[in-house]
C-alpha cells in the first residue's frame, strides 16, 4: 500500500471517530436536558404544538406530555388538562399543574387544578376573549416541566397615526352621573276625557247632515236634523201639560181670592192649590225629559223635527250618518274629540312596573318625523293584561298645533332617577362582536375587544358593571372602524 493510500485511510478513521464523539456528546446533553438539573427542572417551548386526542395543544417532554384544552360546551369556559406518560393517559392525581394567564392591561391570573374524572379541572372561569399568554408549570413523575404559548383573539394592532386618520378618538372609562332611562314604544290616542260619542237618543229619519269628518265644530253646533214620530207625541203631551198648568194656575188664583173675600169655602181653595201643584209637576217632568234628550219643548210648528247638536267643541273624527238613513235611539252617529290635548299610551312590561309610576317625567319622540315633547306620566293601570302581560302607562300631552295625531307611533323615554356610577363609557363606543357587547380597550399599539356587562344608560353614557376598570382607555368615537378591521383580520376562537 502506498503512503498516499495510508494517509487517506488514517484521515477517514479520524473523521469517523470525531463524528462519533460529537454524536455521543449530543446524546449525553439530550439525556441530561431531559433528566433536568439537580432539582429536576426542564424547560420546553414549542412554537406550534400538535393537537392532542381531545383537540387541545399537546406539549411533550421526554416520556411525559400534557394536553391543554378550554372546554365550554354547556358550561362556562374552563381549562381541562390531560396528562400522559409514555403516550398513555396518566392518572390526574399523579400530576400537579399551575397555569398563569397574562392579559393586556390585567394583573396575571393564576389557575390551580384538581383531579376530575380523567382530567385536571381549573378552579376559575376562562373569561372572554381568550386572548392571553399562558405559562404552565407541571410536575409529572417528579420532574417539573414548564411550557408556554400565546393566543390572540378579538385584537387588532393600529398606530396612533392610523387611529387619527380613521377618525377614532380615545376616552378614559371613569365615574359619571347617569339619569336612569327606560324607552317604551307607545301610540298617540284621543283624550278620552275630551272625546264624546254623539247618539240621537230618539229613533228617527235623517233629514239633513251639516258636517263631515275632519270638520271643526263648536259646542252646541247643529250636526244633523232628524224627524221622529215619537217626538211629536212627547211634544204634544208637553203642550197639553203647559195648558193644564196655565188653567190650574188661573183656577188657583180665583179660588184664593174668593176664599180671601170669604165667598167660597177654604176647601175649594185647597183643592185648587193641589191641582195647580200637580199640573206644575207634570209639566216640569215632560220639560225635563225633553231637555235630557237635548230637544226644545217648542217646535215652531213641526212637532217631529229635532236638531242633533255637538256637546263639546272639537273635531269630528268619525261620521256614520247619511241623509235618508233610519236611526235607532242608541246608534253612534258622530265622534267629536277635542284634540287640543291627546293621550300617549305605552305598554309597560311586568319587570318594569317597579320603575314606572305616576309623576315621572317623560320625553315623547315621533317615529315618523322629527318632533318631541315633554310630559308627565299621569296614570299607570292597576291591572296587567291577561294576554299581553303588561300594564298601560298614560301621558297627557298638550297638542295646540295638532302635531300629535291619534294613531301616530312614538317612543316614550322615561327618566326614572339619577345616580353616580363608578365606571361608565360613551354609549356610541359600544359595538357588537359575536354575541358580546364590547368596547375596544387601548393597550400600547393594540386594541382588544372587552366584553361588558352593562347597566343603566341615559342615551349618552352607559354604566359598566364588569369588563372594564376605571382609568382604562378605550375607542370612543368611530369605534366601528376597529370592528371592521377586526373583521378583516378574522376573529378566531382557537382553543
Amino acid at each position: 500500500m502506498s503512503k498516499l493510500t495510508q494517509a487517506k485511510s488514517s484521515w477517514a478513521i479520524a473523521v469517523v471517530i470525531a463524528v462519533g464523539a460529537l454524536l455521543g456528546w449530543a446524546v449525553l446533553q439530550k439525556d441530561k436536558h431531559q433528566a433536568g438539573d439537580e432539582h429536576g427542572h426542564a424547560e420546553h417551548a414549542e412554537a406550534t404544538p400538535p393537537k392532542g386526542p381531545h383537540g387541545g395543544r399537546l406539549f411533550k417532554a421526554g416520556m411525559h406530555a400534557l394536553e391543554v384544552t378550554i372546554f365550554e360546551r354547556g358550561v362556562p369556559p374552563e381549562f381541562r388538562l390531560y396528562p400522559y406518560q409514555n403516550g398513555k393517559p396518566m392518572a390526574p392525581d399523579q400530576a400537579t399543574v399551575k397555569l398563569t394567564l397574562e392579559r393586556l392591561g390585567r394583573a396575571p391570573q393564576v389557575i390551580q387544578f384538581k383531579p376530575q374524572g380523567d382530567y385536571l379541572l381549573g378552579d376559575a372561569e376562562v373569561v372572554e376573549p381568550h386572548s392571553f399568554k399562558v405559562s404552565i408549570e407541571a410536575v409529572q413523575g417528579g420532574v417539573t416541566h414548564r411550557f408556554a404559548y400565546e393566543q390572540e383573539e378579538a385584537r387588532v394592532t393600529m398606530s396612533d397615526a392610523q387611529l387619527q386618520q380613521a377618525g377614532v378618538a380615545l376616552a378614559v372609562a371613569g365615574p359619571a352621573r347617569i339619569q336612569s332611562q327606560l324607552s317604551l314604544l307607545g301610540e298617540v290616542r284621543y283624550n278620552g276625557d275630551r272625546t264624546v260619542q254623539v247618539v240621537p237618543r230618539l229613533a228617527g229619519l235623517v233629514e239633513a247632515v251639516s258636517v263631515s269628518a275632519g270638520d271643526q265644530v263648536r259646542k252646541g253646533q247643529v250636526l244633523a236634523v232628524l224627524s221622529s214620530p215619537s217626538l211629536a207625541d212627547q211634544r204634544a203631551e208637553g203642550v197639553a201639560a203647559q195648558k193644564r198648568l196655565a188653567l190650574a194656575r188661573t183656577t188657583h188664583e180665583r179660588e184664593k181670592k174668593l176664599w180671601q173675600d170669604k165667598i167660597s169655602a177654604e176647601q175649594d181653595y185647597l183643592q185648587a192649590r193641589a191641582a195647580w201643584q200637580e199640573a206644575e209637576l207634570a209639566e216640569q217632568n215632560i220639560r225635563q225629559k225633553l231637555a235630557h234628550l237635548g230637544i226644545a219643548a217648542t217646535s215652531h210648528g213641526n212637532l217631529t223635527r229635532f236638531e242633533l247638536r255637538s256637546p263639546i267643541g272639537g273635531i269630528v273624527t268619525d261620521k256614520r250618518i247619511t241623509v235618508g238613513q233610519s236611526l235607532g235611539e242608541s246608534e253612534h252617529v258622530f265622534t267629536v274629540s277635542d284634540l287640543s290635548s291627546v293621550w300617549v299610551e305605552a305598554p309597560v312590561a311586568t319587570k318594569d312596573l317597579g320603575t314606572i309610576r305616576a309623576g315621572l317625567l317623560v320625553k315623547v319622540k315621533a317615529s315618523a318625523f322629527e318632533a318631541q315633547a315633554a310630559g308627565t306620566i299621569t296614570y299607570v293601570s292597576a291591572l296587567v293584561g291577561e294576554h299581553t302581560r303588561s300594564a298601560t302607562a298614560r301621558v297627557v300631552l298638550p297638542n295646540p298645533k295638532g302635531l300629535w295625531r291619534p294613531g301616530l307611533p312614538v317612543h316614550v323615554e322615561v327618566t326614572s332617577g339619577e345616580a353616580e356610577v363608578p365606571v361608565a363609557v360613551q354609549l356610541d363606543a359600544i359595538q357588537t362582536v359575536r354575541d358580546w357587547q364590547v368596547v375596544f380597550g387601548r393597550h400600547g399599539p393594540h386594541l382588544e375587544a372587552r366584553p361588558l356587562e352593562l347597566g343603566r344608560s341615559d342615551g349618552r353614557m352607559v354604566e359598566v358593571i364588569s369588563g372594564l376598570s376605571a382609568g382604562e382607555r378605550y375607542a370612543s368615537t368611530n369605534s366601528f372602524v376597529i370592528k371592521a378591521e377586526l373583521g378583516k383580520a378574522g376573529a378566531s376562537h382557537d382553543h
